[in-house]
């Protein structure tokens, strides 16, 4: 028995008929930084792993055709790809009214190419004599004590994630930083 509904049509003749998917982009570019594997949003790079909603966020406003008010998203979720694919794949489900108190409901995956970009820390890090200010830690001791509980500080409160780079000289360690308040 079909359910009756506003067009008097069954449920894939109505699908057949109206393509609710029309507009939306299916295959995307997605830019990754392949040093800090951040991901890149329009303007600045964004901190995200795999499979989070972190990164679903960044996917789904990059698709175009999603933001129309006529269209509804009901649900999206990842499809699993094999990690060294270079591809994400989510599955997206929305909802549109064609006709009058018709409702269509349609399921798509959207596919994501993965290309490899480096961000502008990454750059600058790469690139000599980029940063602002160094600060010089040396010690003329035997044993090295001091630097290790350093070391584990800088660890412990992530203090490295400002510094674009550390050099070991003969007695201590160089930090260079991209700007004086870092």
């Amino acid at each position: 028995p079909i359910k009756p509904n506003a067009v008097n049509l069954c449920i894939q003749c109505l699908n057949s008929r109206y393509d609710i998917s029309e507009g939306i982009t299916k295959e995307l570019i997605l830019f990754q930084c392949r040093q800090c594997e951040r991901w890149y949003k329009n303007p600045q790079w964004i901190a995200a792993s795999l499979e989070s909603t972190q990164l679903l966020e960044i996917l789904l406003k990059k698709v175009n055709g999603l933001n129309k008010r006529v269209i509804k998203l009901v649900n999206a979720s990842f499809v699993w790809t094999e990690p060294h694919s270079k591809r994400i794949k989510i599955k997206l489900t929305i909802q549109k009214e064609v006709v009058t108190n018709a409702i269509v409901e349609k399921s798509f995956v959207v596919t994501f190419s993965i290309e490899n970009q480096q961000c502008k820390e990454c750059q600058a890090s790469f690139t000599h004599h980029t940063w602002k200010s160094c600060i010089q830690l040396r010690q003329k001791v035997n044993h090295k004590r001091t630097f290790l509980f350093l070391e584990q500080l800088i660890l412990k409160y992530n203090m490295a994630e400002h510094c674009i780079g550390i050099k070991e000289q003969k007695d201590g360690i160089d930090f260079y930083f991209s700007s004086k308040s870092a």
